[in-house]
């Protein structure tokens, strides 16, 4: 399963806890990618955060993985299921 997940920092919050978050999430990242979990991610321009896309086995995973994030206390998330549209039946179903 496919997520792409879009966070962004709560700046309001400054403080040594978030800059040692923030500091910690690359090395987060890149275990991640070497376990097959995180596909890539990138920054988004303008904004204190990123949108990365994980590809994990649940939801329950998928929660899981946020959870363990350094800056999952200091972040709000949006998490959006992706489909894959090689296929037209993924997207608009069999033809009946």
């Amino acid at each position: 399963m496919k997520f792409l997940v879009l966070w962004h920092l709560d700046v309001g919050r400054p403080g040594p806890d978030v800059i040692k978050a923030v500091a910690e999430t690359p090395g987060y990242a890149k275990k991640l990618e070497a376990d097959g979990k995180l596909e890539c991610r990138y920054h988004l321009i303008g904004r204190h955060g990123g949108a990365w896309i994980y590809n994990v086995k649940s939801n329950e995973e998928l929660d899981l993985l946020l959870a363990m994030s350094p800056v999952y206390n200091y972040a709000h998330y949006e998490v959006l299921a992706l489909a894959d549209m090689s296929d037209p039946a993924t997207v608009v179903g069999k033809a009946r």
